[in-house]
């Protein structure tokens, strides 16, 4: 019934829109109009940069809403349990909410055309490149940024549309372009050759990358964290450890102490421990049409004021009130000090993307930061068996945010594993970062949705009670083996490659 309905829904949507556009990342960017100069190699790759932050035309159509960053943060974080939607809403983004996915939502039909685009952009400079003789360090630095850039994005592109590592490795993933030639009508990658060429990929990145940039480019210390998180999600513990060392011990970051962590955000570019962030200047402040911040927080005009910090999250801090990392979650609160209210919803905004500059709809997102690789390690250990040293890691953390009087020194709570510990640190610390359903369904855990927010379907503000937990809605609860926590393949992509497997 399902699958008729969906192919229902696409032949609506063909008859309406007549031929689809062409939706193929642009060939602006070819061997040819690249000068093979080192500043004509380092604007082709900053262009690929761009694509993160751009609002690139789409389908014919410039849609402020439509940008790499935008939806990478929606369609993780939004599907998961660490952000609530305050109302219900005709924006693609309820699509993450609600899991109600088709292949036509067209914030997942952009993330993966922009992401192909990435990779296109990068595969020409780097055909063009490897063409120089004896290329200098400054040209090896550009090649090995290529390569971290086409695996980042194979990477996103497998966790979104494929299923987890750890569920099923031979499973259908994305389709692999490793260069400019490959055919249009080309098959998936099982799951495990994208992270074959994913990890191939970084690898070789960070043996060329020798001429860092800043944080704001890649170097071999982005690659290493892609690495860690990359095995990390592999389950490849001895690897996940090796690599988060390498970061760690490079002497490049340091973990931002209790007092600076609430400035880490932002100030990205300067920020300690920021190994890889998408730089955006003022030029790039989208303000309230299509920044991250305006889905997340508003100072009264600067946002749309419809997603919070869930229930959920927040109960699972409450015992420390004194973590710093409350500092990112703002209660909008009347002159009594009450907690106002959205649609019975409370509304607990989320600053993580906010104040660069001052600006409330300006940040650089960071995508690698050294408290991860700490995490990473932690996990990793855990899953080896090594308790103590996962809780020293984690302590590690811990001891930067205000919990100096509540480490565990090694001694794993009664009634939890290492594992648990491990995983509700991640929660906290990466909150709003894009990785929390990963983390659930990547360990084959139930992602509990029990709290008021209107991802329940047929949710009335009449039928909030916020004394008591929700009952008798669908999407309570979220199984790891769930359809639909992976994307359908965008329809662009199914209509015209042949070849190309849709997800059931």
């Amino acid at each position: 019934m399902r699958t008729k309905l969906i192919l229902s829904i696409l032949a609506v949507s063909l008859s309406l829109t007549g031929c689809l556009k062409d939706v193929n990342p642009s060939d602006a960017l070819n061997t040819g109009t690249l000068t093979g100069t080192v500043n004509g190699l380092k604007q082709a790759l900053n262009g690929a940069y761009a694509l993160f932050k751009d609002h690139v035309s789409f389908n014919g159509t410039t849609d402020g809403n439509n940008m790499y960053l935008r939806q990478y943060f929606q369609m993780s974080d939004f599907a998961g349990d660490d952000i609530v939607c305050g109302q219900t809403t005709t924006d693609p983004l309820y699509y993450s909410f609600s899991l109600d996915h088709t292949a036509t939502q067209t914030n997942s039909r952009y993330f993966w055309y922009i992401s192909y685009k990435i990779i296109n952009d990068v595969n020409t400079v780097i055909e063009s490149a490897e063409k120089i003789q004896n290329p200098s360090e400054d040209v090896r630095q550009l090649i090995g940024e290529c390569y971290f850039l086409r695996a980042f994005c194979h990477f996103n592109l497998v966790r979104f549309y494929a299923r987890p590592y750890t569920q099923n490795p031979d499973a259908p993933g994305v389709i692999l372009r490793t260069a400019v030639s490959d055919p249009s009508q080309k098959a998936r990658a099982t799951v495990r050759e994208v992270y074959a060429s994913v990890v191939a990929d970084a690898i070789k990145g960070a043996e060329l990358m020798n001429q860092p940039r800043g944080v704001q480019f890649a170097s071999k210390e982005a690659a290493w964290a892609l690495l860690s998180r990359a095995y990390l999600y592999k389950e490849t513990n001895d690897s996940t450890v090796y690599y988060a060392d390498k970061v760690i011990s490079s002497g490049r970051f340091t973990l931002e102490t209790a007092a600076s962590f609430p400035q880490l955000f932002a100030n990205a570019t300067a920020g300690k421990e920021t190994i890889f962030c998408v730089a955006l200047t003022a030029a790039d402040d989208y303000g309230k049409a299509g920044s991250i911040a305006s889905m997340l927080y508003s100072d009264g005009n600067s946002g749309w004021g419809e997603e919070f910090a869930s229930q959920s999250l927040r109960d699972t801090m409450a015992a420390h009130m004194e973590d710093v990392r409350w500092s990112y979650i703002v209660p909008l609160k009347d002159g009594g000090g009450t907690v106002q209210k959205k649609n019975g919803i409370e509304i607990y905004y989320i600053s993580k993307f906010s104040f660069q500059g001052g600006s409330p709809t300006l940040s650089s997102p960071i995508m690698f930061r050294l408290a991860e690789m700490y995490l990473n390690k932690a996990e990793a250990l855990a899953k080896a068996g090594d308790a103590g040293g996962a809780l020293d890691n984690v302590d590690m953390v811990r001891q930067n945010r205000g919990l100096q009087g509540a480490l565990y020194n090694r001694q794993v709570p009664a009634g939890k594993t290492a594992l648990d510990v491990v995983l509700k640190e991640r929660r906290i610390e990466l909150a709003f970062e894009g990785h929390r359903n990963f983390d659930v369904y990547r360990n084959k855990r139930e992602l509990n949705r029990r709290y008021w927010g209107y991802h329940l379907p047929g949710l009335k503000e009449s039928d909030i009670n916020l004394a008591a937990q929700p009952a008798g809605y669908a999407n309570m609860t979220v199984q790891p083996d769930a359809s639909r926590v992976i994307y359908f393949i965008p329809i662009d992509e199914v209509q015209t490659n042949k070849l190309c497997e849709q997800n059931p």
